[in-house]
C-alpha cells in the first residue's frame, strides 16, 4: 500500500451564505499585494480579470473599510492596493488557519492512517 499524499487543510470561513473568506480570497490579496494588480493577481491564479475583480468588490463589501483600493491606467498606467485593513484581514485569517491546522494535526493524522489506497488524481 503506497503512503496517501499529505492531506491539505482548507479553512473558510462562513459569515453568511453569500460573505466568507477562504484560501482562494486570502491567496488573491497576498498576489494583489505583491503585483500591486488586480489583473497581475488574477493571471498568476489562472483566473479571468473579470472574476478576480468580482471576488474583490465582494471582499470589500464584506467588510466595514475596503480591503483592496485600485486606480484606473492612465500615464503611469493603473494598479491597486490592499489596504492596511485588507492586511490586518488577511493575517487574522492566515493566523486562524494555522491555529486550526495545529489544533487538529492530530486528527488529521489518525483520519490519513485510516485513509484506503487512494490516489491524488493520478
Amino acid at each position: 500500500m503506497s503512503t496517501p499524499p499529505d492531506p491539505r487543510f482548507r479553512l473558510r470561513l462562513v459569515f453568511t451564505s453569500d460573505d466568507w473568506m477562504g484560501p482562494g480570497k486570502a491567496e488573491l490579496l497576498e498576489r494583489i499585494d505583491r503585483t500591486g494588480s488586480i489583473a497581475a493577481a488574477g493571471r498568476e491564479m489562472g483566473m479571468s480579470y473579470k472574476r478576480a475583480w468580482q471576488l474583490v468588490e465582494a471582499m470589500n463589501a464584506m467588510f466595514r473599510a475596503p480591503l483592496v483600493v485600485s486606480s484606473r491606467g492612465g500615464a503611469k498606467g493603473g494598479g491597486a492596493v490592499v489596504t492596511e485593513e485588507g492586511l490586518v484581514v488577511l493575517a487574522e485569517f492566515r493566523a486562524l488557519e494555522e491555529v486550526a491546522q495545529e489544533a487538529g494535526a492530530d486528527h488529521i493524522a489518525r483520519l490519513q492512517q485510516m485513509l484506503g489506497d487512494i490516489s491524488d488524481g493520478e
